[in-house]
């Protein structure tokens, strides 16, 4: 079942201009899809290879930061209250394999690999009109809002 923005925000601290998931397409104990569409007018853009505009692999990187903080929103293994948050702690093995442009659709996935503690170790896949466009693996820990 798709979910909205709303629900997004409920569930994670990012915020336009800055949250790069447009909806949830599934979501289980362990895994989540999720979507983002690139507008084709986005003003980084005209400054990111002009002429020839390339979303920058650190921005699609951060989709899938945002879709493992939202499975860890969402999961019931979380001991999130108002006073705590997910926050990147690591990546790794981060491959780039094909680009994205203005206007494509990424879809997003996202699995928990292991919990220890606090830690969060997850795997994402972002596919762009089927076909991996990055792989990477991260961290996240809970910590306690500043």
């Amino acid at each position: 079942m798709a979910q909205n923005t709303k629900n997004i925000v409920d569930h994670i601290p990012h915020r336009e201009p800055f949250l790069w998931v447009d909806e949830i397409l599934e979501s289980e104990e362990h895994r989540i899809v999720t979507t983002k569409t690139i507008p084709e007018d986005l003003d980084l853009l005209k400054g990111h290879y002009p002429g020839n505009p390339i979303v920058p692999g650190v921005l699609i990187l951060e989709s899938v930061f945002q879709s493992g903080a939202l499975l860890i929103a969402l999961s019931s293994d979380a001991k999130i209250s108002a006073d705590t948050i997910p926050v990147l702690s690591r990546i790794g093995k981060a491959r780039f394999k094909r680009q994205v442009l203005p206007g494509n659709t990424i879809t997003i996935h996202v699995e928990l690999k292991e919990k220890i503690s606090a830690a969060w170790f997850l795997k994402g896949v972002v596919r762009v009109q089927n076909k991996i466009a990055v792989q990477v693996e991260f961290s996240c820990a809970l910590t306690e809002k500043q």
